[in-house]
Formats: structure tokens, C-alpha cells, sequence
């Protein structure tokens, strides 16, 4: 029985090269850089999207994974999160908006087709990836979309926040000169992905929830509807944020999907082996029939 865990197991992610790339997208103020990690390689692709506000890092070991099981991940800031530019204008920020950046990074290292995915607002970023580009998209992983049974949850969070950055920002540049000069080699790893995430200026932060919030969360019912392309989503348990409704919707919105559900609260932080391995078996059937990989023109 251990022999044949060891066997079905994903493989130790130590193994995935790494490195940091940077795109540029055309934006209303000109040019805004957006900054990637790239890990492992070959012409199986696999992009993972962010929560929002929460830089790129959250994905880190999902991704290191995913690449010493034969995938090629690039895991992106969308703009204003994490290393990308953080412009102070809510015209900047949408839903919509970060879709076309995972597009633009799609076409930036060469990949025709990828699996898309991310967790809570990431997951709907990529559904619109999917509803704006499906000829680009190769498998959907949806880690607690936020759809409609999520809306009340994330405004009673979203609202305050919008609310203290624009109208008393001194709260939030208080808390950030507290917090940065904290140490933070030694920190667990979710303290440091906290400390990141609270080292923002107030106005940038104002501006994406600010445009998030007006430029819709989601696609609409029948857009999701209509989509076709393999879906993987996972569902929440016990996350008044990430209600287990939200993940039934969309599993029985999109024709084929598989609903996979938490077996506790946290489990793929706190014992990710088992959503590990459906995860990886996901992508890897998703990827095998077509490796279409770098685009050729």
C-alpha cells in the first residue's frame, strides 16, 4: 500500500526550474509592466491567476508541483497585485481586464493553448479567459469561484476595504510602516504572503477594488453556460467566502465538468496531497492529446 501511494503520488516539487519574466500590455495610461514566475518547462502549459489583492507567491508550491509533474507553469501578478505596476486609476482594473493580461502572457511566452486556473476571484478571471479566448484554453481549474451565493460575503470585505483606502488612507500606510520593517526569512510562509499583501499603497489598492467591483465579478449565467472546454472545480468547505453553492453552479453550469469537494476546511493548504493529485491528473489529461504548445506565428 505505501508502495503504491509512492507510486500514485505527485512527484517532489523540488525539482522545477524557475525564473522571473516580466510582459508589458497596452493600458490607459500607456504601457503597464506585469511581472510572472515561470516554472519548469516543456509544451504542456498551465496558468494560475491569483486571489485578488494577494500577490502571485500564494501559488508558489501549487506551482513548483505542477512543474515536476511535466508541466510548464507561469503564475502571474495581474495588475496592481504583487511585483506589477499598480496604477492609481479604476478604469485600469476589471475583471475583464486581468483576463486579457493572462491572454497577452499566453501570447508573450509562446503557448497557443493552456490550462487556466485560480483560486477565488482568480477562478473567475479565468472563466473569462475561457468566454473571451476558448480556442486558448486547454482545461479550467476553479478553486472557489465567486459567483452569486458569494456576493454579500465579499462586499461585507471589499466594501470596508475600498472604503478605508479612499476616504482614510492614513489607516492602511500606518499599518504598512508597521508591518515592513517586520523580518521575514524566518516567518512561516503564510506570514510572509500576509506581510506582501499589506505592503500596498492606498491608492492602488482603492483603484482595483474600486474597478472590480463596477466592472462585474463574474461572466454572466449564460456565458458560463456556453462553455465547453474541461473544468475541474473545486469546492470549499465551511468558507462563508467561497460558499460549496458557488462551485455546484458553475460545475452544473459548464457542460462536463468534475466537482471535486474539500474533505475539511483548508485541506490543499494544510494537507494538499490528495487535491495535489486530482489536480495534476486534471491538468495532464487536459494536455496530453494535443501538446500543441509554442505558438509558430
Amino acid at each position: 500500500m505505501v508502495e503504491e501511494r509512492a507510486r500514485r503520488a505527485p512527484r517532489p516539487a523540488a525539482l522545477a526550474s524557475e525564473q522571473v519574466g516580466q510582459v508589458f500590455v497596452e493600458g490607459r495610461r500607456g504601457r503597464d509592466r506585469l511581472e510572472y514566475t515561470e516554472y519548469g518547462a516543456g509544451e504542456a502549459w498551465f496558468v494560475l491567476v491569483p486571489p485578488l489583492l494577494v500577490p502571485r507567491r500564494v501559488h508558489d508550491r501549487t506551482a513548483r508541483m505542477l512543474a515536476s509533474n511535466g508541466l510548464h507553469v507561469v503564475v502571474l501578478d495581474p495588475l496592481g497585485h504583487g511585483r506589477s505596476d499598480r496604477p492609481a486609476d479604476p478604469l485600469s482594473y476589471s475583471v475583464t481586464a486581468f483576463a486579457d493580461q493572462v491572454i497577452a502572457l499566453l501570447d508573450h511566452v509562446g503557448a497557443a493553448r493552456a490550462v487556466v486556473g485560480g483560486s477565488s476571484i482568480g477562478a473567475n478571471v479565468a472563466l473569462e479567459v475561457a468566454v473571451r479566448a476558448p480556442e486558448r484554453v486547454a482545461g479550467l481549474l476553479l478553486d472557489g469561484p465567486v459567483l452569486e451565493n458569494a456576493l454579500g460575503a465579499q462586499l461585507s470585505v471589499l466594501t470596508p476595504v475600498l472604503a478605508t483606502t479612499r476616504f482614510a488612507p492614513f489607516a492602511l500606510s500606518a499599518l504598512r510602516l508597521v508591518t515592513r520593517p517586520l523580518p521575514r526569512r524566518l516567518a512561516p510562509e503564510w506570514v510572509r504572503l500576509v506581510l506582501e499583501t499589506l505592503d500596498a499603497r492606498p491608492g492602488p489598492v482603492a483603484a482595483v477594488v474600486h474597478g472590480v467591483l463596477f466592472g462585474g465579478l463574474a461572466p454572466s449565467a449564460a456565458a458560463r453556460a456556453a462553455l465547453t472546454v474541461p473544468t475541474l472545480v473545486l469546492a470549499r468547505t465551511a468558507d462563508p467566502f467561497h460558499p460549496v453553492g458557488d462551485a455546484e453552479t458553475a460545475a452544473a453550469e459548464i457542460s462536463g465538468s468534475v466537482l471535486e469537494r474539500a474533505a475539511a476546511p483548508l485541506e490543499w493548504r494544510r494537507r494538499p496531497e490528495r487535491l495535489d493529485l486530482v489536480v495534476t491528473r486534471f491538468a495532464l489529461e487536459c494536455t496530453r492529446p494535443a501538446r500543441r504548445g509554442r505558438r509558430t506565428s
